[in-house]
């Protein structure tokens, strides 16, 4: 199936704020550590040794209840020591009972917002199958194995109040409570794929009951979705019932090769190398792990300007990023995570002109005469030039050529800069007062009189 034009709020959102939280926020536990060679195929492919290595050492704290049953991992020495024999249905019965009881949405809505998310994405349901909904087809294995209070519909409403779109996540196919654990390498993942009719109505029931109770603008699933006959059905019913909502890739493992709807191409942590021809979205934590790690530190956090970098550079890539953050047991933000989503929001806010509405330009990736990287996107009137640092003096000298006519201009700042051309291509004078940020924004009009230095200066192409 060829993929249809994406939605226009999907492309122009940009950021959107992906929310991980569960049970496991309770232990919050798991090695500090990236993992580069994981995705894709959840490392099938690796060898034998560091399939059991990867998942011995899993740096997800919210898949804290697989890693506890893995012999010899640290997570199981830490949880002797601290919790002894307490089974993870405990930290189950403690969140249903007293975290989300005590949890209050607007924190977290207010948040996003100062962030300048465009859409938020929540786990309804994350890989120990615990739902945050209250909803009417109960977990047939687990009994008390969701919430009675309404976390889902609570979220929504309080993100939509500041014209934030709603999106959820739903883990189709993985769910401990069907397929069991422990997950040790790329047999066992394989094994813990729930298969049957039991689970597929089950699963066809929540997806159904996420659309029509809460018309989720993004339908986010994960781990590729089971062999159903009623899985273009379901996706017909989300088309009719929200026109102008997304479909990620993982519903279909075999990637849009004529199987199931696919709007975006969902990538993962080190990968922010989406394909050019696609609409596709980077998703991350903003440390090492998507559920909140209460062994994560401000040395192990991406720092503001570091995010602030990465997401110009996804946008000008022509993806966008779901950037990720991990409640804690008591279902607040931690600092760290807040004060990075409040530096992007301030950056954001300055220079929203060259991210929102862009497209890449031709040419994505650029540098300065002083080697400090340079991301290119370009709007209806104007080419953006984000520079992803101090640029280091009183002018700065990018890889553009410019016309004759064409204008310049410091996003956050009033009036007109010099330029001239030189064999780089242009180098603009600076104003000696400039906006605060990690990434100050030349602003390059119009569009049409930007080129490649590879041609003589003052000529369009």
């Amino acid at each position: 199936m060829s993929p249809s034009p994406v939605p226009s709020w999907f492309d122009e959102a940009k950021l959107g704020v992906f929310i991980h939280w569960n049970p496991a926020a309770i232990p919050a536990f798991a090695p500090v550590h990236l993992i580069d060679d994981l995705a894709p195929g959840l490392g099938t492919d690796l060898p034998k040794w560091r399939q059991e290595q990867i998942w011995r050492t899993l740096p997800y704290a919210e898949m804290y209840q697989n890693t506890l049953a893995v012999p010899g991992s640290e997570t199981a020495r830490f949880h002797a020591e601290h919790y002894g024999n307490r089974p993870y249905a405990a930290f189950a019965e403690e969140f249903r009972t007293v975290s989300v009881p005590g949890w209050d949405p607007e924190p977290w809505a207010e948040l996003f917002s100062r962030a300048g998310a465009g859409y938020v994405v929540l786990t309804t349901k994350t890989e120990d199958g615990f739902l945050l909904w209250p909803s009417g087809h109960p977990n047939p294995r687990r009994a008390r194995w969701q919430v009675t209070r309404d976390v889902v519909g609570e979220l929504a409403a309080a993100v939509r109040e500041r014209g934030i779109r709603f999106g959820t996540y739903y883990s189709e196919g993985m769910d401990w409570t069907f397929g069991g654990i422990p997950v040790t390498d790329g047999e066992s993942l394989l094994a813990a794929l729930p298969r049957g009719e039991e689970y597929a109505a089950y699963t066809d029931a929540h997806w159904r009951e996420l659309i029509r109770r809460y018309r989720p603008a993004v339908l986010w699933n994960d781990y590729g979705f089971l062999p159903n006959p009623d899985a273009d059905a379901l996706l017909e019913t989300y088309a009719e019932q929200v026109p102008d909502g997304v479909v990620n890739d993982r519903f279909d493992p075999r990637q849009h090769d004529g199987g199931l709807r696919a709007d975006f191409v969902t990538l993962e942590y080190a990968r922010t190398d989406g394909p050019a021809d696609r609409k596709w979205e980077a998703c991350r934590g903003i440390g090492t792990s998507f559920g909140y790690n209460r062994m994560e530190s401000d040395a192990s956090y991406l720092g503001s300007a570091e995010l602030i970098h990465l997401f110009a550079g996804i946008v000008a890539a022509g993806g966008n990023l779901l950037i990720n953050v991990g409640p804690d047991g008591a279902g607040h933000i931690p600092p760290e995570q807040e004060e990075r989503l409040l530096a992007l929001g301030r950056w954001l806010r300055t220079h929203e002109e060259a991210v929102r509405a862009t497209r890449p330009w031709h040419r994505a990736r650029g540098v300065t005469t002083r080697g400090v990287p340079v991301r290119y996107t370009k709007g209806r009137e104007a080419v953006y030039g984000i520079v992803l640092g101090e640029p280091g003096g009183e002018d700065v000298d990018i890889d553009v050529r410019l016309a004759a006519d064409a204008t310049v201009s410091l996003l956050g700042v009033h009036g007109a800069l010099p330029w001239t051309a030189t064999a780089h291509g242009t180098r603009i004078t600076l104003p000696g007062r400039r906006p605060e940020g990690p990434a100050p924004v030349l602003r390059m009009a119009p569009a049409d009189a930007v080129r490649d230095p590879d041609g003589p200066a003052g000529q369009r192409p």
